[in-house]
């Protein structure tokens, strides 16, 4: 029997994500969270053994969210469900711990299978997101430029690419302004770019801010 939090800022997908956790036996407790800070209080408050995490959380990213699940909670399995394109995220949310990524337009049968999946302690990934890292595997060669970029740094450039300020970011990673700046510089060259702005506008054409 499974706890299952579902951290989610749309009452109606989490009332939906439930109505399917509530037909299966073998989930025992569903709770809540609409935003980050409420997910890491439901985590300090109880034991869960799933987390739904939303990739896209009002006043926390879900990557921020998932690196605290990491680090507090290893025991926690993740499963990441969002609206952004897979391309853009699900190879950096699985290098930063997930034990999943999901789009949020799956069928249910698809959903369920995904969370018994995870809860069985293995990974999961849609048929479409398997080709794409079998075709990373393969070196394709039409990768996206933030592909190469580590988790920390894709963490950081997300924040940038949204218009966060550095001290912004540091103060919300317990970093230096220093260890930012530096990590912005190294961004930036291994993108190619040279100013936030080039960041904002990639992200918006790759979907990867709306």
């Amino acid at each position: 029997m499974a706890n299952v939090l579902i951290a989610d800022d749309h009452a109606v997908v989490r009332a939906g994500i439930r109505q399917f956790l509530q037909e299966d036996a073998a989930i025992k407790e569903i709770g809540e969270a609409a935003t980050g800070r409420e997910t890491l209080d439901q985590l300090r408050a109880r034991e869960w053994d799933l987390v739904l995490l939303d990739i896209n959380m009002p006043d926390r990213s879900g990557l921020d969210v998932l690196r605290h699940i990491q680090s507090g909670h290893p025991q926690v399995r993740v499963l990441v469900l969002s609206g952004l394109p897979e391309r853009q995220y699900a190879l950096n949310v699985l290098r930063a711990g997930a034990a999943g990524f999901l789009a949020k337009d799956a069928a249910p049968e698809e959903l369920m299978k995904a969370v018994h999946t995870v809860l069985a302690g293995r990974r999961y990934v849609s048929a479409s997101l398997a080709e794409l890292l079998v075709s990373d595997l393969d070196g394709n060669q039409d990768k996206p430029l933030h592909d190469g970029l580590s988790t920390r740094e894709f963490q950081i450039f997300c924040k940038i690419a949204a218009g966060r300020g550095v001290s912004e970011i540091a103060n919300e990673l317990s970093l230096s302004v220093k260890t930012v700046s530096t990590y912005r510089t190294r961004i930036l060259e291994k993108m190619k770019f040279t100013t936030n702005a080039d960041l904002t506008s990639y992200a918006l054409r790759s979907g990867i801010i709306q």
